[in-house]
This record gives structure tokens, sequence and C-alpha cells, in this order.
């Protein structure tokens, strides 16, 4: 079986899709196969892109910051997102 864990505050880039090499942070898991991501640009925080795993590459980079927002139902806006992926050295190549 693969490893296929992936963390909420996780760091991805899409792999397949329109949204091909894009880079953004999981907000949250449906179940085994599909996760939630947002870049805080084009996939906003409200409307998140449900996706499958399959057609994410992880890093391993995670946003404590974001996790612990969302563990603990704290507000987060797109700008935070922005930011955070910004201040964690990660670039889109699109």
């Amino acid at each position: 079986m693969e490893d296929n864990h992936f963390k909420i505050g996780q760091v991805v880039r899409a792999t397949k899709g329109r949204d091909q090499n894009r880079i953004f942070i999981i907000v949250g898991k449906v179940d085994e196969e599909y996760v939630l991501i947002a870049d805080g640009d084009l996939r906003r925080i409200e409307k998140p892109k449900k996706k499958k795993i399959k057609h994410l590459a992880k890093f391993n980079i995670i946003s404590h910051e974001v996790k612990d927002r969302i563990q603990n139902e704290k507000k987060m806006n797109n700008a935070f997102i922005r930011r955070e992926l910004e201040r964690l050295g990660v670039k889109s190549l699109d």
C-alpha cells in the first residue's frame, strides 16, 4: 500500500487538471481518496477545491499555523493562506 498520508496544513502541488503545477495547502480531508485544498487566490478558503490525493505531490512542509487554526476552528482568510505560502517559500510553476 502506498503512503498517501496527507495532513491538514501540508503544502502540496497539483499534478493533474487545470490547476496543474499550482501550490496549495490542505485545509480538510473528505475521505481516504479526497482532500480539500486552497491557495487563497484561485481556490479560496470559502470554496476549497476537492482533489484526489493521487493527483497531488506532497512537500515535506506543514504549516502549523494553518493546522492549528483549522483544528481550533479559528478564523482564517485568503490573505493569511497567501502569506503563509509565501512565508514557507513555495511558488507555483504556472
